[in-house]
């Protein structure tokens, strides 16, 4: 079976917009407050279905592969 999806490692990955949580079919994602107040990602490995679609929409991810590919 795949692994569940890594949205964000660190809080430079994320910019709290939700549209990872917004467009999950199986509503697996919540976004959490950090100590600071800041919203983050978390997925529910128990509903998540490893579709990776949030890794499709999440527009920092998608930033990281442009770069990776331009280096």
């Amino acid at each position: 079976m795949n692994e569940v999806p890594e949205l964000c490692k660190n809080k430079s990955e994320c910019c709290g917009c939700a549209v990872c949580c917004a467009l999950c079919p199986k509503e697996a994602i919540i976004m959490t407050a950090d100590e600071e107040g800041y919203l983050y990602p978390r997925i529910d490995e128990a509903k998540c279905v490893r579709c990776s679609l949030c890794l499709k929409v999440c527009r920092f991810k998608q930033d990281q592969k442009e770069r990776g590919r331009l280096v």
